[in-house]
């Protein structure tokens, strides 16, 4: 959204550092809406002034070219070649003389055209850089003086500042919005011509007055249409600050008459349209739907086949706009425009989003509409426009304003509570300092509230009417919001807090996510964060969900799985030249349930199912680049440990291996784990006998990979399985030493040491706190078979110093179950 600093300075009265356009950008950017641009508009103007055309003749030698003198100022009249379709004596336009320079750079000098001597140029909005018409010479308004620099004429120069609002802060798409942000109350431009106070005639659907009749044949589209009638109006230039002002924001100047609507528009976010009077059939404006095949041809010349989800303005006989997003050609403002009926009216946010989407357009009174505008400001707005116009194109405006619709519902007032206030946001805020947060920006402190007090006495509740522009406030804790912002979120008092605003436990969820987040980033895996979309190609093993409008042929389906998707960001690392990837990401899977596919789902008989899941695909090395080697990469038992790790430490669950693909070795719904990506076998997570995680190297076929590039492995689990993070139990530590013994061993080939660990600990009691295996051997000396291993076992008491006999009671009945259970033979000194 663009907005002019020297208009938010004529309405705001900026003072201070905010006199600097950096300054106002970073005020901006802390406490409304983020700046993302800055630039200077009708910078290298200079040598450019205001000319008037004194007469034109044919050019001797080309048919489409024209010679003009052109008066300068101060006596100084030169012929200047032109090639412009219209030019029109005693108008005033843009002239650069021989010497100066265009903004472009571009230097001017005499030259002749087709024989005849050319001394400078008249100028276009493009060849000026103040727009895009290359079409014809910018024409100015009557009434200026020759020889006046055109910067000044226009108020130029100016700085655009450019915002990226969020779809909720609509109030900020215009000037007196920003203005009130940073400034408070706005004081409006006095246009210095008649002021209009119309005597209204309403309706509930139908209204008429000043000779037009207004009906609104379905209110849930327009729930409220307002008309001005103006006559003896004369169709000609803007005047220099009208159109400065307009090219400041990046809006083309068109005529006095359209560009009074545009000011309004950039002025009050109020959309206005102004239709010329003679040409609506019958003198009457219906707001309706529009028929099947009825034809438009909308002001930028296309025409349109209607469909009756679209919402139209027509007069008696025909469509002439569509309503909130563009006014047709038929019923345009033309020079020949005498009589005028300016529309002011609200439209059904989704109802102007299907007509725009239908018709292919889209406006800015399209994204205002959508969003939500004032409805409580419409009558200011109206009168806005009808006095500019009154002011810049004369005529007379009809004493009699029209009303069709019901009276906007008035915005109910919220209650504020100070002390939650400072429980949410932790400033220390009181009373006067909410008031003075919100009192600028439009809120208001009514009376009537009946609240206790807050610790310091003070009273802590507030009820606060919600002005009607901003349309997103509804609740306390937008006001809460409302507070942070204008006091600043980098403000706070040094206290300690609950990190939390309230008791409330967090989703479950968030704490698994959390979960898995800190387990891979603690692996050197980096978060992703992609589309869920996947081309069509890529089924699997569940039931594909497409979409019925995707952005691309390549985002045509939701994703059914994790892996395929990072899989296409391991190709997008590949292009680029990275071998080393490690991936991970928490998202959402879609597909149908196991039975009925895509085409009973239309029937509503299958069944459509989302899940979470976390995906991962690592690829490269196992470390980073060393001036000791290069290192091994990554390979499928890291890809076994980190499964495995996730497996038991999240999930609860078991690793153990599996061959071929994993629809026909995994129990349950472990087919939909896993497609075509994992068709080699790998290794599968199972909990309570369900497959809840798959892990394997990734198909060649299902990877466009470079000769350069390691082998890739996947990983895809279901968040569902993931547990929650368990309580910490408190255990008091021993202060007595612990003993330690080692025991070397031989057993026969084959025997798992987590068996033996476990069995060390079935026959002990709770003195044995650690076990650990530290060698292993398998040399000529150990008898076929059977394999040596040596273990260190440690003992500790909680409440005493353990004496040799308790410890060598706890290894002997160690020893006599090993060597029941695993044959083990003890090595004895």
């Amino acid at each position: 959204m663009n907005i002019s600093f020297n208009w938010i300075d004529e309405l705001a009265g900026l003072r201070g550092k905010l006199r600097d356009p950096r300054a106002l950008a970073e005020r901006l950017t802390m406490t409304a809406a983020a700046v993302e641009k800055i630039e200077t508009v009708g910078a290298g103007l200079d040598g450019i002034v205001v000319s008037r055309v004194l007469e034109i003749r044919p050019h001797p030698n080309a048919d489409r070219l024209t010679l003009c003198k052109v008066d300068r100022g101060a006596g100084e009249v030169l012929d200047v070649v032109c090639g412009a379709p219209v030019v029109v004596p005693g108008a005033f336009y843009p002239h650069v003389a021989p010497g100066a320079e265009l903004p472009a750079g571009f230097r001017i000098e005499s030259r002749k055209i087709r024989g005849e001597l050319s001394h400078g140029m008249l100028c276009s909005e493009a060849e000026l850089e103040l727009g895009r018409d290359k079409g014809g010479i910018m024409r100015l308004a009557d009434g200026l003086e020759p020889g006046t620099p055109l910067a000044a004429a226009l108020g130029l120069p100016d700085t655009r500042l450019t915002l990226d609002l969020n779809p909720n802060r609509v109030d900020l798409a215009c000037h007196t919005g920003v203005a009130r942000e940073v400034g408070g109350p706005p004081v409006p431009r006095d246009f210095g011509g008649p002021k209009w106070s119309p005597e209204w005639r309403d309706g509930e659907s139908e209204a008429s007055g000043a000779g037009v009749t207004v009906r609104i044949e379905d209110l849930d589209r327009c729930p409220r249409y307002m008309a001005a009638v103006i006559r003896g109006i004369r169709i000609g230039p803007s005047p220099a600050w009208l159109a400065g002002r307009l090219l400041a924001v990046g809006a083309r100047p068109i005529s006095n008459v359209v560009d009074a609507t545009n000011y309004v528009l950039h002025e009050y976010n109020q959309p206005l349209h102004a239709f010329d009077l003679a040409r609506l059939s019958g003198a009457e404006i219906r707001v309706r739907a529009a028929v099947a095949g009825e034809p438009l041809t909308t002001l930028d010349g296309q025409e349109h086949k209607l469909t009756p989800d679209q919402t139209v303005i027509a007069d008696r006989d025909r469509a002439i706009a569509f309503a909130g997003v563009m006014g047709g050609l038929d019923t345009e403002v033309t020079e020949g425009t005498v009589d005028l009926l300016i529309e002011c009216a609200s439209f059904d946010p989704s109802g102007v989003r299907r007509t725009r989407t239908g018709a292919g357009l889209s406006t800015d009174a399209s994204y205002r509409f959508e969003r939500g505008i004032d409805v409580h400001a419409q009558e200011r707005a109206l009168a806005r426009c009808v006095e500019l116009i009154l002011a810049t194109a004369g005529g007379e405006a009809d004493v009699i304003g029209i009303r069709a619709g019901p009276e906007p519902v008035p915005v109910p007032p919220i209650d504020l509570r100070v002390s939650r206030v400072n429980q949410v946001l932790g400033f220390g805020v009181d009373g006067a300092d909410v008031l003075a947060a919100l009192e600028p920006i439009g809120f208001e402190a009514l009376a009537g509230a009946d609240g206790g007090e807050s610790a310091n006495g003070a009273a802590d509740l507030l009820r606060v009417s919600v002005p009607g522009w901003r349309t997103d406030i509804a609740r306390e804790i937008d006001l809460v919001e409302e507070v942070a912002r204008r006091v600043g979120y980098d403000t706070g008092t040094g206290q300690d807090r609950r990190f939390r605003p309230s008791a409330v436990p967090a989703d479950p969820r968030v704490e698994k996510a959390a979960r898995v987040r800190e387990m891979l980033t603690g692996r050197g895996l980096l978060e992703a964060r992609s589309l869920s979309f996947m081309p069509e190609d890529y089924r699997g093993n569940r039931a594909i969900v497409t979409v019925p409008n995707p952005l691309s042929a390549e985002e045509s389906c939701l994703r059914s799985a994790m892996v395929p998707v990072l899989l296409r960001r391991l190709e997008h690392n590949y292009a680029r030249g990275n071998r080393n990837v490690r991936l991970f990401e928490l998202g959402t899977v879609f597909g149908y349930a196991a039975g009925p596919g895509p085409e009973e789902e239309a029937d509503g008989t299958g069944r459509f199912e989302e899940s979470g899941r976390v995906g991962a695909v690592i690829a490269g090395a196992r470390r980073p680049d060393h001036w000791s080697g290069p290192g091994l990469d990554f390979d499928l038992w890291d890809l076994k440990e980190i499964a495995g790790s996730f497996a038991d430490r999240l999930c609860g669950a078991k690793i153990e291996p599996f061959e071929g693909a994993v629809a026909a070795a995994a129990p349950e719904n472990g087919a939909s784990l896993a497609g075509p990506w994992l068709s080699r076998g790998g290794f599968r997570a199972v909990k309570d006998g369900r497959v809840v995680g798959v892990a394997g190297a990734v198909d060649g076929a299902s990877l466009d990979a470079p000769p350069w590039a390691a082998p890739a492995f996947g990983l895809e689990f279901d968040l569902q399985a993931v547990e929650g993070r368990p309580v910490p139990a408190y255990r008091k530590t021993s202060p007595f030493p612990a003993v330690r013994r080692d025991l070397s061993m031989t057993v026969p080939r084959g025997v798992p040491a987590a068996d033996i660990e476990q069995a060390a600990r079935e026959a002990t009691s709770d003195l044995l706190r650690d076990v650990r295996l530290f060698d292993v051997y398998s040399g000529e000396e150990i008898e076929g078979g059977r394999l040596g291993l040596a273990w260190t076992f440690r003992f500790r008491a909680p409440d005493r110093t353990l004496t040799d006999q308790d410890v060598e009671s706890e290894m002997s009945a160690l020893s006599t179950a090993l060597e029941k259970q695993f044959g083990a033979r003890i090595r004895r000194s």
